[in-house]
């Protein structure tokens, strides 16, 4: 019994576990006050799928090898983000952060080393590519999700947690279950997990991938903050492909490949979920909203929010008043 436990634990667990002079508890390391406070906890579901949960803050930031990554196995990663409701100090911070999962190939897979950062939540889940397309067919009608399961390109997708999907994550994390069922019942769900992600890649319309590496994912995503921080002003593309030291072909193509959006509808959409959350806060109008986000025509930013949520901004605010 004990053997079979031990196969269930990821190796990552006990090494942590000895930087940090404590030990590992039912595939569950709690951070020693004295390091830093919250916990880490993994499982090895078979030899193709294998799932960590690190939710913890520390007092300095350390680094160690991971030795569950096998360079010879085609590992795709799922790395879920921003999923875990912020408490205390960090509730303040990255008010804007949207839940979502980045999906790498192996090649792009940059947790064979992992840092020990002083803040992290995630989950992490890693699924044999041979396995994955072992479960069902996949046509080549779809590139993204043929290339992905290929596995043979340095790729990186990022896809936004709607709903639905937290739910499960949200599952994974809080449901209690008892230990004789407690595995099964986390495959399943990081496999539905898996399952719709790979749904929602399926719909990209992209028909060429390019190579990706870490200085242009680097460009892109700094290019995607800088967007973001002032979500009144649209996007001028000439001056993001200038700040980004790229062309603009180039970087609207590796833009819309990784984030399945092109620059503008990114930053609208955005833009509406920040005005959703404005509204939800009550202390601003409707007009006031609008204006705030850089809306001249009241009438043009109710049909945008429209699009968007699903309904007119002054029926959201009220929608939001009757519950």
């Amino acid at each position: 019994m004990e053997k079979d436990k031990q196969q269930t634990e990821l190796s990552i667990l006990k090494r942590l576990a000895h930087l940090l002079g404590t030990n590992v508890k039912n595939r569950r390391l709690d951070i020693p006050e004295k390091f830093g406070k919250g916990y880490c906890t993994g499982f090895v579901f078979n030899e193709h799928i294998r799932m960590l949960i690190m939710n913890y803050e520390l007092n300095e930031d350390r680094s160690i090898k991971n030795p569950d990554v096998n360079a010879s196995t085609k590992m795709i990663l799922f790395k879920f983000q921003n999923i875990f409701p912020k408490t205390g100090a960090l509730s303040t911070e990255k008010q804007k952060a949207i839940p979502s999962v980045l999906i790498t190939t192996s090649s792009m897979n940059t947790d064979s080393v992992i840092s020990i950062h002083t803040n992290i939540a995630a989950i992490n889940i890693e699924v044999d590519a041979n396995y994955l397309n072992g479960l069902f067919h996949v046509s080549e009608k779809s590139p993204v999700l043929h290339s992905l399961l290929q596995n043979t390109q340095p790729l990186l997708f990022e896809q936004i947690i709607y709903p639905s999907l937290q739910k499960i994550v949200d599952e994974i994390v809080s449901e209690s279950v008892d230990e004789t069922f407690k595995l099964f019942f986390l495959r399943v769900k990081a496999e539905e997990l898996i399952c719709r992600l790979l749904m929602e890649l399926e719909k990209r319309d992209e028909t060429h991938l390019y190579d990706l590496n870490i200085r242009d994912i680097q460009t892109i995503y700094k290019i995607k903050e800088q967007m973001l921080e002032d979500l009144a002003t649209p996007p001028v593309i000439k001056e993001l492909a200038l700040s980004a030291s790229m062309s603009p072909s180039k970087l609207k193509r590796l833009f819309k490949q990784i984030f399945g959006n092109s620059i503008f509808s990114y930053y609208q959409e955005f833009r509406m979920k920040e005005a959703a959350l404005l509204l939800k806060d009550g202390k601003l109008s409707v007009s006031d909203v609008g204006y705030q986000l850089g809306f001249t025509n009241l009438s043009h930013f109710s049909k945008v929010f429209n699009e968007h949520i699903g309904m007119k901004p002054k029926q959201y605010s009220r929608s939001l008043m009757e519950r």
